[in-house]
């Protein structure tokens, strides 16, 4: 009697395979840790579901018949096919890779680590596209809806089941033009807030932890314009006698290129922790895991 096709058990391709290159039910049971009697059950079964005998005894040994000789290679690989569908992915070939990959980062992220990583990935992984999204000012899922593959920058408000890895942390420091009177003398809290202040914020926000710790002090500074990316602000500040404030690592190159100076900030305040985040899903993908290698040793020879 022939088994019904629902109810085959695809563990005995594997059975079957060893059975046709062995040609012995001793053998195969050896091949695939089992015992001599389980083994004989799996070839009834075998013979029950392809409605053939496959091996018949010749003498002290065992044949094919046709229809095993007919389906040996086949058999074969499929069993390989199920091995590596089953498998641990391997390591990515950056030079085999051809896809995009959609990174969601704000502009002084991309402004200091994307000429460095575009370049690198190129001569990596010509096949592969970097796609930079500017910051909303609305806090979106881009992991979890899948419309990033990776966020890079302060990680404040990440899904619950979004990973997480650190990249370098940062500090808050003024940043005036070149000749301005604040770099004249030591930086106090009450020379801080003497002047108008220009701020940055993806979201608009007037008001962060600066303020914060002014008030603690009885303090309050004049913010007189908030723009949403910090090479507007930086620009800015050049044209005028306004105080700025940016993250000092990060920002570096760009305070540098503009002729600005970076003043230490005489309060406490909490540093900038960097990090880049992607969801679950991608955790395992090899081309993921290699992007985020790259980022890694990207951030470690660019950020000083």
């Amino acid at each position: 009697m022939i088994e019904p096709t629902a109810n085959i058990d695809f563990n005995l391709l594997t059975a079957l395979d060893a059975l046709l290159e062995e040609e012995s039910v001793t053998a195969a049971a050896d091949r695939l840790g089992l015992s001599g009697p389980a083994m004989s059950r799996a070839l009834g079964r075998i013979r029950r579901t392809v409605g053939d005998p496959i091996l018949v005894r010749a003498g002290r040994r065992m044949v094919p018949t046709p229809r095993a000789v007919e389906i040996k290679a086949e058999v074969r690989r499929l069993v390989e096919a199920a091995h590596g569908v089953l498998s641990p992915a391997g390591p990515a070939d950056p030079a085999r890779l051809n896809r995009v990959f959609t990174l969601n980062a704000s502009d002084v992220m991309v402004t200091i680590l994307g000429p460095p990583l575009v370049a690198r990935v190129a001569r990596e992984a010509p096949g592969v596209v970097l796609r930079f999204l500017g910051e909303s000012h609305v806090d979106l899922p881009l992991l979890r809806d899948g419309v990033a593959d990776l966020e890079l920058g302060v990680i404040d408000s990440p899904e619950p089941e979004v990973r997480t890895a650190p990249l370098f942390e940062d500090r808050i420091v003024a940043v005036v033009r070149g000749g301005h009177p604040l770099a004249e003398q030591p930086l106090t809290a009450r020379r801080l807030v003497a002047g108008p202040h220009l701020g940055f914020s993806r979201r608009g926000r007037l008001a962060g932890p600066l303020d914060t710790a002014l008030a603690e002090r009885g303090l309050r500074r004049r913010v007189i314009a908030t723009v949403p990316t910090l090479a507007a602000m930086l620009m800015m500040v050049r044209d005028s006698d306004a105080v700025g404030l940016a993250p000092e690592r990060t920002a570096a190159p760009m305070i540098r290129g503009l002729g600005l100076r970076a003043l230490s900030v005489p309060l406490d305040l909490p540093p900038m922790p960097m990090a880049m985040a992607w969801h679950p899903r991608q955790e395992a993908d090899p081309g993921h895991r290699w992007l985020r290698e790259v980022v890694r040793e990207t951030v470690a020879a660019t950020v000083v």
